[in-house]
């Protein structure tokens, strides 16, 4: 069975509510209900099993974030692991989730959002299965906001009291993250991959964020593709995904339909997280980038750029769930 003839176990598309939808087919759907009944409501698309209200973060892991934090800080005793500062006022005006944001729409969206995929994350796995904890953001193509959604996201599980994350730009071609966060570029993912005599706490950066790290995407090579393919990058993502059993990895990925490192990066990752940018991209677009994803179970779709009130023009008009 294809993962386009999947279907959700449940459809709900009241207005605020998150809904059923990691199911291609059944989103599709709801996109197209919901286009009918009423053309600008926002439209929620969350996991199946997507809680309807926030519930308690899950136990501590062994290692509990403040460790986790000052394992990481030990290696810049040792090498040139830099620390840089997110200018946090800039991102909560330019409408990005932060802590010091008090309690916006897009905060409860994105913690409606992260709550299935923490606790995939953590959840035991099967025998050959890829960790939970290592979480793929794509689009079909570029604009629909997959930065916007990477970044939000990674910020509201820095938030929770028992994680941390490491955010990583793996749009190698295009890299986006550091531009947006106000940041100048830095070595980082194909420099290692590149040199095997570049460590990871040697690109990583740290940020005033205590549980929150970022891996730039590094110096562009035009074999991008069979880097991300190869056994360095097996062992180094094996490295990340395991090195702490607290921390979540968000790689902000390149677009399915235009790059083939997407549908590589792919094959590491234990969840994917698909941007589908509302009443733009088509749904043969979306439709060709399931596909490209069919053979991954835990494919889980966002619907962005919803308007609230329509007639209204917001300067920032995201919406999640």
């Amino acid at each position: 069975m294809s993962i386009i003839e999947k279907a959700a176990s449940r459809i709900d598309l009241k207005r605020n509510a998150p809904a059923a939808a990691n199911a291609p087919e059944a989103a599709i759907d709801a996109i197209e209900a919901a286009h009918a009944a009423a053309p600008n409501a926002p439209i929620n698309l969350a996991p199946a099993h997507a809680p309807t209200a926030p519930e308690a973060a899950p136990q501590a892991a062994p290692h509990a974030a403040p460790k986790a934090a000052e394992a990481e800080a030990r290696p810049a005793q040792k090498s040139s692991t830099r620390r840089v500062e997110l200018d946090l006022n800039r991102m909560r005006d330019l409408g990005m989730v932060t802590a010091a944001g008090g309690r916006t729409r897009l905060l409860e969206d994105f913690r409606v959002i992260k709550r299935p995929l923490l606790q995939r994350a953590f959840a035991e796995r099967a025998e050959g299965e890829k960790p939970g904890n290592l979480i793929m953001v794509t689009s079909s193509l570029p604009g629909e906001g997959k930065t916007y959604c990477a970044i939000n996201l990674a910020m509201s599980i820095a938030m929770e009291l028992d994680h941390t994350v490491l955010l990583v730009d793996a749009d190698v071609a295009r890299p986006s993250v550091l531009r947006s966060l106000g940041l100048p570029a830095h070595r980082g993912l194909m420099d290692i991959l590149v040199d095997d005599k570049i460590d990871m706490a040697d690109v990583m950066l740290r940020t005033n964020v205590d549980t929150l790290s970022i891996l730039p995407a590094g110096t562009s090579t035009p074999r991008a593709t069979e880097l991300l393919a190869s056994s360095s990058m097996s062992t180094l993502v094996s490295e990340i995904a395991n090195r702490y059993r607290d921390r979540i990895v968000i790689f902000d990925s390149p677009p399915l339909l235009l790059t083939s490192e997407s549908r590589v990066l792919a094959s590491h990752m234990g969840q994917i997280v698909m941007v589908i940018e509302a009443q733009t991209t088509t749904q043969h677009a979306v439709k060709e980038a399931l596909r490209q994803l069919e053979s991954y179970p835990n494919v889980n779709l966002i619907y962005n750029k919803t308007r609230e009130f329509p007639g209204i023009e917001e300067t920032y008009d995201y919406h999640y769930g």
